[in-house]
């Protein structure tokens, strides 16, 4: 998932996340404008667009044939015209079994304290272990919140179906500082490897 502000070396970072075989981005930029979005967007490759799920600004799916939409809050309707490749989030597991019959996968969120944005985990290792032991969480659901190197071992065996990385990369890349992206680009290569 991208860092919730926008910055100079952006579509750089995602383009080479990409060919180093990152499957999915989700652009998470809440509360920002529209402009900003599609200004990113236009400087992605093409060959990359259909990987990318957006959060806001959802018609931005057809303007950019993007591959999906992200709906954040479990009770908001799927806008009309959207009838493929989204996704939700959820912080309760008792929403699942529902989200799960209607989206290609949910985000199950906070299994762990974040780790760029103050937001504490909100899951027990109790709760979450029973809804793995009652089918909720499988490959259809993602793990979301402090994600790590050292996480992704735990969400693996309570048998999620993905992660979901945002602060344990880009708290590796300053935007005001830094313009070489290297370190990024190696944890992520670790990251990959661990998620195998």
């Amino acid at each position: 998932m991208t860092q919730p502000t926008y910055f100079v070396e952006e579509d750089k970072i995602l383009t080479a996340l990409f060919d180093e075989g990152l499957d999915l981005l989700h652009v998470n930029k809440p509360g920002l404008e529209l402009t900003y979005a599609e200004r990113l967007l236009s400087l992605l490759p093409q060959r990359i667009l259909d990987r990318i799920s957006v959060h806001q600004h959802y018609f931005l799916k057809q303007e950019f044939d993007l591959r999906g939409i992200h709906i954040d809050r479990p009770e908001d309707a799927v806008p009309d015209g959207i009838r493929r490749h989204i996704t939700r989030s959820t912080s309760d597991v008792n929403d699942l079994k529902a989200m799960k019959k209607q989206c290609d996968y949910v985000m199950l969120h906070s299994l762990f304290d974040s780790l760029h944005d103050g937001v504490k985990a909100s899951l027990s290792e109790a709760e979450m272990r029973e809804a793995h032991k009652a089918g909720l969480i499988d490959k259809h659901v993602y793990a979301l919140g402090g994600m790590s190197l050292e996480t992704i071992p735990y969400a693996k065996d309570l048998g999620f179906g993905g992660v979901v990385i945002c602060g344990d990369l880009w708290n590796r890349f300053s935007i005001q500082h830094e313009v070489d992206f290297h370190g990024v680009i190696e944890h992520f290569k670790k990251l990959r490897k661990a998620v195998g």
